[in-house]
């Protein structure tokens, strides 16, 4: 009698796009043969301890949360959309004192300088010397409140400290802090005084992140928590900053099969080339996503699947983080706006056609 193959987790049948967060279903739950403990030990309790931390301040919320979470430790940035009001600055700010990190926030606002955010030199009459003054851009972690406020040149010396991660002040470059993660807010709802990011820079964030409005319950669990004279807004950090470059260097341990890199790789070239999918587009797309895009969403899957407790990522890591990683970075034709498809439209059918 010939054996049965067996299936590796890593390969298991792919999850249906429409549940980007399910799990593939032949591995195994907690405790099953399909799970493995992370190395080192205890990585994914210290990335359990920061997400339970954040939430005793933050109701809901959770997607932006592990989003903020996983561009922490790919070392990206992130863009996050959404209306005022949903805790997007909250979120941010207890992110960075739940890891003991410096933190800074920067309101753009349309007559802001680049040398507000990176420094400047000031002149002392007394030595008739110059000297370094930095700006905020200097701390480990950066919130860039609605970053499309500000016009072209700030917002160019923004994504120039994202991308290089240093600043030139003067004639001489300074290192910004390791790490260092920038968080920008833009609101959808409003384009007056506005200055639209660039696609080119849209594609330097690592995640786009929308964030909607909460559910019935937790809006009310928000009510009770706020609606107080002195909310409770402080928390005690349960990581430092080393904790943070140890768990980075952990996501290069996580296993990436390679059928699986051929499925990124698929997801993406198809973007650009909508005859691999056939999709029903009367007028092709005006750009798909670029192979950076295919480098972050293999790193954004491998740190999916570690805080997950698993040291191999699975198709259902990748459907989890491809909307994120991919919505900012194509291009929709004018004739396929009419139509009625969107970016996250296409991610839909790009995984419904590669992950079914």
């Amino acid at each position: 009698m010939k054996p049965a193959e067996s299936v590796h987790p890593e390969l298991s049948a792919p999850v249906s796009a429409g549940e980007p967060g399910a799990r593939p279903r032949s591995v195994a739950g907690n405790g099953g043969a399909g799970d493995r403990a992370v190395s080192p030990p205890g990585t994914a309790a210290r990335l359990h301890a920061l997400r339970q931390r954040i939430g005793t301040v933050v109701v809901g919320q959770q997607h932006l949360v592990d989003r903020l979470i996983i561009a922490l430790l790919c070392r990206g940035h992130v863009l996050v959309e959404g209306v005022p009001g949903i805790a997007k600055t909250l979120t941010i700010s207890t992110l960075a004192a739940s890891i003991e990190a410096d933190y800074a926030r920067i309101q753009f606002t349309p007559d802001l300088l680049p040398g507000d955010l990176t420094g400047s030199l000031i002149y002392r009459p007394q030595t008739g010397d110059f000297v370094t003054r930095r700006g905020p851009i200097f701390a480990n972690i950066v919130l860039a409140d609605e970053v499309n406020r500000a016009p072209a040149k700030v917002q160019s010396a923004l994504l120039e400290a994202m991308q290089e991660r240093q600043v030139t002040i003067g004639d001489t470059s300074h290192q910004l802090p390791d790490p260092f993660l920038v968080l920008a807010t833009q609101n959808p709802i409003e384009q007056e005084g506005t200055y639209e990011l660039p696609e080119a820079q849209l594609d330097r964030f690592f995640f786009k992140v929308r964030v909607d409005y909460p559910a019935e319950n937790e809006e009310l669990e928000i009510m009770r928590r706020m609606a107080r004279a002195r909310p409770q807004l402080t928390v005690k950090p349960v990581l430092t900053s080393r904790d943070i470059l140890e768990l980075q260097e952990s996501v290069d341990g996580i296993h990436l099969h390679r059928d699986l890199e051929h499925l990124i790789l698929n997801l993406v070239r198809a973007s650009r080339e909508t005859d691999l999918w056939g999709a029903d587009l009367d007028q092709p797309l005006r750009h798909g996503a670029s192979p950076r895009a295919s480098i972050q969403l293999s790193l954004a899957a491998r740190a999916h699947a570690l805080m997950q407790g698993r040291d191999y990522a699975t198709p259902a890591d990748i459907s989890a983080v491809a909307h994120d990683v991919l919505r900012h970075r194509i291009g929709l034709s004018y004739r396929a706006e009419v139509e009625g498809w969107t970016s996250d439209r296409v991610v839909e059918k790009l995984l419904t056609h590669f992950l079914t």
